[in-house]
This record gives C-alpha cells, structure tokens and sequence, in this order.
C-alpha cells in the first residue's frame, strides 16, 4: 500500500479534493518516512501493540496514516502510538460509553465517503474492548469493514502456556464478586478447551483461589504484562498458583489468567469440591441423613456415598 506519491494525490469520497486541513498521508518506520495510498471509504478495524510498539504491521500503519480519521478508545494512549510512527491522523474519541448518535456520526462519515480506523487502547478492537455495535451498524448499513489483524494477549498467552492450544474458549474478565464468579467457573467446567481470562491485578488472587475451589487442581497459567519489560509467565496448578499469590504483594500490569480443561482425575476433584459446596450448605439447614438425600437426588450420585462424605464433614472442625 505504502509508495512515494505527489502530494496531488485525492482521497476517495471527498469529492477528488485532499482531506481538509491535511498534507499527505505519511508514517515513519525503519527510520524511513512514507506516503500511504489512499484507502477506500469503510470502517477498518485495525490491531495495535499490547505493548511493543514494534508489534505492528505495515499495513496497520498504512492503515492509520491513510484513514480520515482514527476512532480510539483512549484518544491519550493511541495518541502515543501515532506520535512514536510520525502519523497525524486526527483522533476521535469511541469508547464503550459512546451513544447512538456518536456512532450515526461516524457511520454518516462513512456513507460521505470517509475512511475511518477503530483501535482499541491494545491488542485486537472488539476483543473485550468497545467496537461491536459500531461495527454491527456499518454492516446492516452494507458498508466496507476490513479487518487488520495483529496483536491480541489472548492468543499471545494461549501460545506461551504450555497448556492445550487445539481448542480455546475465550470468556475474558470474571464476575467481580466470589459468589457470582463461582458460579460463571461452574458454568465453565465442562467446556473441552482451555479457558482464556483476563483479570484485574487486584482480583487475581481471590478468582484464583474461587478456581482452585471450584475447578480443582488443573494446570493452569498466568501471564502478565506479555511483550513488555516485566513479561512474566507462571504455570502450575491452579491450587499451587492460588497459594503462592496469595502470599504475595498484589501484581501489577495487565494479567491473563489460562486454565487447561478437565482431565479424569480434574473431573473427580471438582465433583467432589462441588458436592463438598452442596453438603456444607444443606449441612447449615438440615439434618445429616436429609442433607444427604437432598444432594443425592440434586447430583444423581450414589446416597451412600454422599451420604458417607456427609458424615466425614460433619466431624470436621469448625473453619
């Protein structure tokens, strides 16, 4: 895309005149400035680095460059990354708060003739970033989406985990309370994938320690602040890694969290963990022999066995 061209050189849709106020599309790389050819109008979603500025692709920066304008989630961050490549593009703020009549404007713009970029603050828009009803209204509104492929921590975890790669289910963040993320995690058991998560550095520990209860021993991984200068990956059990954070000072940065899927012995420990959360509730409510039946009839398991596991945690000490 990117060649040396005259500065007479028109934009599509703006009626054989250049962008109003703009020179040339150009961009900086390699030490080297370039011209970028103009792009047809449409709606392109472009990936950006989720931390190395060195992971972009030309034609991102072709992209960028060219576009009439670049729609951000953080007009500051994305600034930085235009600045570092010599790109003048103007930016316009598109967020998840932006309102019907933000994205009519931009879809106007589009059918006038414009080329418009989406970029997320890091990695791929609309990956558990804003995008999808602006990209959902350009399609019903038959307009050109082009996707520009590139950086996105969810598959640059996957890859470094050491953990089943074949099939991924990617749930991004948690609910941010126990009871509710419980819940979600038992909902994600059965899945026969490895499960890709994002998490807050703050709740990292705490959604471990929910895993470990309700998932039970897997293998699992952490991986931060992947392509930056403290790029860290911890693999283990998830029983083993909720341990040791919870022993540590709280992480910083941006924090995957994988967990492999159920293997024969993952699958007995978490129906255990899970009959163990049953019976400790019926426990609190009714007798031992009614409890027992209760779980049994909820689980389909055997009520000589539940009622076996009932009786040990009746003996166990209180907390």
């Amino acid at each position: 895309m990117a060649q040396v061209i005259d500065n007479r050189t028109r934009r599509p849709g703006t009626g054989g005149l250049p962008s109003p106020g703009r020179g040339p599309a150009t961009f900086t790389a390699f030490g080297l400035a370039a011209e970028a050819e103009p792009l047809p109008p449409g709606l392109y979603v472009v990936a950006t680095p989720i931390g190395n500025l060195g992971d972009i692709s030309l034609r991102a920066l072709q992209t960028l460059a060219a576009a009439d304008a670049v729609l951000a989630e953080d007009t500051r961050v994305t600034r930085t990354l235009l600045a570092h490549y010599g790109i003048t593009t103007p930016l316009v703020s598109y967020h998840e708060h932006s309102n019907d009549a933000v994205r009519e404007r931009m879809i106007l713009r589009i059918r006038e003739g414009q080329a418009l970029a989406l970029v997320s603050d890091a990695g791929t828009p609309l990956v558990s970033d804003p995008g999808y009803r602006l990209v959902e209204a350009a399609i019903a509104e038959g307009l050109r989406v082009v996707p520009l492929p590139g950086a996105s921590a969810a598959l640059a975890a996957l890859v470094v985990s050491g953990l089943p790669t074949d099939r991924f289910f990617f749930e991004g963040f948690l609910p941010a309370k126990s009871g509710a993320r419980r819940t979600r995690l038992a909902e994600l058991a059965s899945i026969p994938g490895t499960l890709v998560l994002y998490e807050a550095p703050h709740r990292l520990a705490e959604s471990l320690a929910d895993a470990a209860a309700v998932l039970g021993p897997r293998n699992a991984a952490v991986a931060r602040e992947l392509t930056k200068l403290y790029e860290t990956v911890r693999r283990g059990a998830l029983t083993d890694l909720a341990e040791a954070y919870a022993a540590e000072p709280q992480p910083k940065g941006e924090i995957v969290l994988l967990i492999a899927p159920a293997t024969a012995a993952t699958r007995e420990a978490e129906t255990r963990a899970t009959v163990d959360g049953k019976l400790r509730d019926a426990l609190r409510q009714h007798s031992l022999k009614d409890a027992a039946a209760l779980v049994a009839g909820e689980t389909g398991l055997p009520k000589r066995d539940v009622y076996a596991r009932a009786l040990a945690l009746s003996k166990e000490a209180p907390g």
